[in-house]
């Protein structure tokens, strides 16, 4: 093996030169659906980014959360609902949804913190930040349905974005957003990342999920 690598190695390197070259300094919107969390998949997920981090690459990390969620209400016994491809987020539904958040955003961080010696994380510097860069409006009612504290995004704080990420540090974007009054609302990631790819015209918008493609 060791005498085979350096003759793969330098041939693949120098395959992959052009797309350093090409892709560096641009915007990468990137979305983890919350099945790939849940699947164990986070720190291999993390160790990638974090090589596209090194090569230049400004990223916005966008994760979802909905096995997560529903774990939180079964252990509650509580029911869920779903309307049009959507969770109708009452009360109890919004509790679990932040503290999946708050436990996944912790995870995420705790990721992206590692050092390990011979791991694709060895001396790498990867600040994340997270923040309120969404504004939210409610669902309302669907075809007879209250979505109650299901949200769309209504503004993407593009501006403060940009400004994190062209100085080097991840965004991290959970699927929450708050209306001018300082409510909150569940969002759905891919609404989230969609809205922050346009805001921010990215070159790329990519979605890890746990189904070929995305659902209309």
């Amino acid at each position: 093996m060791d005498l085979v690598f350096p003759h793969t190695f330098v041939p693949w390197f120098r395959s992959v030169a052009p797309y350093i070259h090409a892709y560096r300094g641009k915007t990468f919107v990137v979305a983890m659906a919350g099945e790939g969390i849940a699947a164990g998949k986070l720190n291999a997920f993390v160790q990638d980014l974090s090589i596209l981090h090194a090569m230049g690459i400004k990223l916005v990390l966008v994760h979802g959360f909905r096995p997560q969620v529903s774990e939180q209400l079964r252990a509650k016994g509580h029911p869920e609902r779903f309307s049009h491809g959507m969770r109708i987020t009452d009360a109890a539904a919004l509790d679990s949804a932040q503290e999946a958040a708050g436990q996944l955003r912790f995870e995420i961080e705790a990721a992206f913190s590692q050092g390990l010696p011979n791991t694709p994380m060895a001396n790498a510097t990867v600040r994340v930040v997270s923040g309120n860069f969404l504004t939210a409006r409610p669902v309302g009612i669907v075809d007879g349905v209250d979505f109650q504290q299901s949200g769309r995004v209504r503004k993407v704080d593009a501006a403060a974005i940009r400004k994190a990420i062209d100085i080097g540090a991840v965004v991290l974007l959970s699927p929450f957003g708050f209306s001018p009054t300082g409510e909150a609302f569940n969002l759905t990631m891919e609404d989230v990342a969609t809205c922050t790819a346009i805001a921010l015209q990215a070159d790329k918008l990519l979605f890890l999920t746990e189904v070929p493609g995305i659902h209309e």
